[in-house]
């Protein structure tokens, strides 16, 4: 047979087996990524930027809820595309559909849908997310105004994606009089500041100077393990958040109130009255042990998350310690302090420097340890 003749038909019935196939080939065992709770809160792990065949995603809306399930995500959205939908002949349907395809799926294993559209706009202002949406077809309007204005009116919480995308901000990333106005406006309360393999400098200052909320996603449209090695352990971006409780109402609650970090490559970026805390409950000190002038100091890394130490240069007077320390996950570390003189002290502190841990762009977050 010509190829070139081949039904329209023929070929979608093929890729949507192709997509059976790849949802049920995964081994049903659900996945862990080991992160520490805050005092209060919960720290969840979402995914809250991806695509499925509704828009220009590979995959079929359950698979995203499988992949979240199997790495040990907690929450996710699927963010079709209002204005972009290149499947549509072959996948037509409501900008609803992905959600309502997903959510007994995610019912079932326990994950956290949120429902959510992605408004696809040129600059300005960009692609905006707009999550906890009660009805995606109503974004669907003529200008971008007006969509932003609906989701806001259904009660959503809307983020800029991926602002330094070179496709739409070539030379520079600039945040933009439309920006503001989405701000003054309450059309604009987070910011990617991670998008995939990409961390956007300019996004975190523009989180830190407008109060926006940051947010770290894949923005994934292959199969995930197409774009990370997931059977190596390779963890996606993620965005933390520390909720109240494990549910979509308080998810919601804490995004609008800022309590989030982005995890990406081993690295973490936020506040640092969420990120100090959390260092603090990743690090544990096994043992101190004194003898003489030295402090004998055993540490355990209890998390997923790579712990990168440096001394703070000019910091640590009369103390002689490491230059750097790096715990990885699950890993212990012994290291020694010695005290300059014989000097009689039961305590020391060393200032310490997470140079994964960015607290200010691409900057070490500052942290004081102290051993008894």
């Amino acid at each position: 047979m010509n190829l070139t003749q081949t039904p329209v038909k023929k070929i979608s019935i093929c890729f949507f087996l192709a997509i059976l196939v790849y949802s049920t080939s995964y081994a049903q065992k659900k996945g862990v990524i080991q992160l520490p709770d805050l005092p209060g809160y919960h720290t969840l792990k979402g995914d809250f930027h991806m695509h499925t065949v509704f828009s220009d995603g590979k995959v079929w809306p359950t698979t995203r809820v499988e992949e979240a399930w199997l790495e040990g995500l907690d929450a996710i959205s699927i963010t079709d595309h209002i204005e972009y939908r290149p499947y549509k002949a072959d996948v037509p349907g409501s900008h609803n559909r992905s959600f309502e395809i997903a959510e007994p799926r995610a019912k079932d294993l326990g994950v956290i849908l949120i429902k959510a559209s992605e408004v696809t706009r040129s600059m300005p202002p960009g692609h905006l997310n707009a999550l906890f949406l009660t009805d995606s077809d109503a974004l669907e309007v003529e200008t971008w105004q007006d969509a932003l204005k609906t989701a806001r009116d259904q009660g959503a919480f809307i983020f800029w994606d991926h602002p330094g995308w070179a496709r739409q901000q070539p030379d520079t990333t600039l945040w933009w009089e439309e920006h503001t106005w989405l701000l003054e406006n309450d059309m604009l309360h987070g910011i990617e500041v991670v998008n995939g393999p990409d961390y956007y400098y300019e996004g975190h200052q523009f989180a830190m100077e407008h109060g926006l909320t940051i947010m770290s996603n894949t923005d994934v449209h292959n199969p995930i393990g197409m774009d990370y090695d997931v059977k190596g352990g390779q963890i996606r971006p993620l965005t933390l958040i520390f909720a109240k409780e494990k549910t979509a109402e308080a998810i919601k609650e804490a995004f609008f109130a800022g309590r989030t970090a982005a995890f990406f490559q081993g690295k973490v970026a936020g506040k640092a009255e969420w990120l100090e805390p959390l260092f603090m409950e990743c690090l544990e000190i096994k043992s101190v042990e004194r003898r003489g002038t030295t402090f004998i100091i055993k540490v355990k890394n209890n998390s997923d998350i790579p712990l990168h130490l440096t001394k703070k240069a000019g910091k640590n007077p009369n103390l002689a310690f490491f230059r750097d320390l790096r715990l990885d996950p699950g890993h212990e570390s012994i290291f020694s302090v010695d005290l300059e003189g014989d000097r009689d002290v039961s305590a020391i502190s060393l200032n310490l420097v997470v140079d994964n841990f960015f607290t200010t762009p691409g900057t070490g977050m500052p942290i004081t340890l102290e051993f008894k």
